[in-house]
């Protein structure tokens, strides 16, 4: 199954409309015997250009908003299937990358986006769904926190330790007693 990667640059018709002529103008002032202007020309339309690419590009995250709230669902949901499967133990912790490549995404298009949708970057956004598995998981009293942390995907349980600390402000064994 070959399957397309979603574009990470979604441009109106007035959008690719006024790229096209911002090419033009490059390729006339180009095309135009070189004098002492020629180069600071060039320069300045290339500058506009790419100007204009990064609004069209932030933009996108505003007039895709619906689009962008599925993958944010189905981002969540591959993080829900992933703490249910046996992936952590074989993979380890979930990683952006992974999950982008799971939705046909760059890596760093996709960390733009979960962060325009959630004010959070895809790496806080992991980290926090690992903090809320992990607080149901701490529950289970057969389980010592160590185990808790290798289901996780964690290598080193102390790690497990001063994430879950850094996010709640208690250790996980601390968590467990509190509750």
């Amino acid at each position: 199954m070959d399957i397309k990667p979603i574009e990470a640059l979604h441009l109106s018709k007035q959008e690719q409309q006024m790229v096209l002529e911002m090419f033009a103008d490059i390729q006339f002032e180009l095309s135009r015997p070189v004098d002492k202007h020629s180069k600071k020309v060039i320069t300045s339309n290339i500058e506009l250009f790419l100007n204009h690419c990064d609004s069209f590009y932030d933009r996108q995250f505003i007039t895709r908003e619906n689009v962008n709230k599925g993958i944010l669902e189905k981002f969540e949901e591959l993080l829900n299937n992933y703490f249910l499967s046996e992936k952590t133990n074989t993979i380890g912790l979930p990683s952006v990358a992974y999950r982008a490549e799971e939705l046909h995404f760059s890596a760093n298009y996709f960390g733009d986006l979960i962060k325009k949708e959630t004010g959070k970057t895809a790496q806080e956004y992991i980290q926090n769904k690992i903090i809320d598995v992990a607080k149901q998981r701490v529950f289970n009293v057969d389980k010592s926190i160590a185990q808790i942390a290798y289901e996780l995907g964690f290598k080193y349980p102390q790690h497990f330790n001063r994430l879950f600390k850094q996010r709640t402000g208690v250790t996980p064994n601390e968590y467990r007693s509190l509750n």
